[in-house]
């Protein structure tokens, strides 16, 4: 009954349009008046403990850096480098987008802000060189969705949170699964354009070369810094986003010198606003998974999934249909903080590893990114490169289904995660 008024309530307040974190605490004082202990202390000292956790320090500071690598010249120094490495094959241009996002992708840690960098500097290459728009629309947006899998990975960070699961160790396991969806769309593009009759750009030279890796050198660093960082213990992941911040600000600013004061400004304007919007986000989600816990709402769902605790692989195959479908209607990040507390006891109780468990949620809900009818990746690149949604629909579909085939063979064969989370101390 509780579980089930819980989900009623929080579901209705968001289709009337209520904001997710107000939707979550209308959905908590229901549960309370539930239990007959409704108290506005509660309230308030849970949502003030959400957001007094030490790894979410992490949080302001990797947005700052995401949003001075995008002002400070770092994303279009990876794009020339790219370029100059794969531009010249056929459909080079979409190489070049892989390669770039998944550089993107070690460096900002949004899905969104590394969709946005590469439509505004690739599609317009992709447009003027007869490239299929819905295709170049699907694989740009495709690609952006591999930041939150790498880090550093903002929704990593939450669900860490959220889970109780080592931020660190969920960091360097990303690692592998994020190489292999990039794979994944080397495959899925190579087929695609095949039999395209696409420009293609002339062969860089040695010298070009070399000059396109010592401008991107500096930016190449960053993530190499922060996994080399976590990796010997140098610094916590939390300490990894401050080392980013400041990398990035001096990086943008005495080598590249691209970062006006200006500019800097409305970074820290942009990333205090996305900051307090998280933190809220938190807040209220902690103050719903405290309730959670009190109403034993994992205990009834375990029951309800009772029959599959023997089966991990099963168990993991019906999970990932939930989070799929809700995914598909919610954004990443109250998925994460709203399902994640639900369904951590039950993958415990099963012997899943949850740092397994934890790349495939976020897998998953990034998915969730550019599929209708939310889609707020595929709503950003169309907002952008100004093209109607219905285009960069039918051109993401390919790259979904590919990505869902990727997500069912992690199901099939949990090693290709573990393994290498293993090597790398994740």
């Amino acid at each position: 009954m509780t579980l089930i008024l819980f989900l009623t309530v929080l579901i209705g307040a968001i289709l009337l349009g209520l904001p997710v974190a107000f939707a979550l605490l209308l959905a908590s004082m229901a549960l309370m008046l539930q239990m007959d202990m409704l108290s506005t202390d509660i309230l308030a000292q849970n949502l003030i403990n959400g957001v007094d956790n030490f790894p979410l320090l992490a949080i302001p500071f990797f947005l700052v850096a995401g949003e001075v690598m995008s002002r400070g010249g770092l994303s279009t120094r990876i794009v020339r480098l790219a370029s100059s490495l794969v531009g010249h094959r056929k459909g080079g241009l979409g190489y070049v987008a892989i390669m770039t996002s998944i550089v993107l992708a070690g460096l900002s840690g949004s899905a969104v802000a590394d969709a946005a960098a590469l439509v505004s500097i690739l599609y317009p290459m992709m447009r003027d060189g007869n490239y299929p728009e819905g295709r170049s629309l699907g694989l740009l947006a495709a690609g952006g969705i591999i930041a939150p899998i790498i880090p550093p990975s903002l929704p990593l960070i939450l669900l860490g949170v959220a889970g109780n699961i080592s931020i660190a160790k969920l960091f360097l396991a990303g690692i592998a699964p994020g190489l292999m969806m990039g794979l994944t769309l080397v495959l899925v593009w190579s087929f695609m354009i095949r039999k395209e009759n696409l420009e293609v750009l002339p062969k860089a030279s040695g010298a070009e070369r070399w000059k396109a890796l010592k401008e991107g050198i500096w930016a190449l660093l960053l993530p190499v810094i922060i996994i080399g960082g976590i990796r010997t213990g140098a610094f916590t992941a939390t300490e990894a986003a401050v080392v980013a911040a400041v990398y990035a600000i001096l990086v943008s600013t005495l080598v590249y010198r691209e970062l006006t004061f200006r500019d800097f400004l409305q970074v820290l304007i942009s990333a205090g606003r996305s900051t307090a919007m998280v933190m809220f986000l938190v807040g209220a989600a902690m103050v719903a998974a405290w309730l959670i816990t009190v109403a034993q709402l994992p205990q009834q769902l375990a029951a309800l999934l009772q029959p599959l605790i023997d089966s991990p692989r099963l168990l993991m195959l019906v999970i990932m249909l939930i989070v799929l479908a809700v995914g598909m209607v919610m954004d990443l990040s109250p998925t994460v903080l709203i399902l994640v507390p639900l369904f951590m006891p039950v993958i415990k109780m099963a012997g899943i590893d949850p740092v397994y468990f934890g790349l495939m949620f976020i897998m998953n809900c990034s998915i969730g990114l550019i599929t209708p009818p939310v889609g707020t990746v595929l709503n950003v690149i169309c907002g952008v490169g100004r093209v109607p949604m219905s285009r960069a629909v039918k051109g993401v579909w390919p790259f979904v289904i590919a990505y869902a085939l990727l997500l069912g063979l992690f199901i099939l064969v949990p090693e290709l995660i573990t393994v290498p989370a293993r090597f790398m101390g994740g």
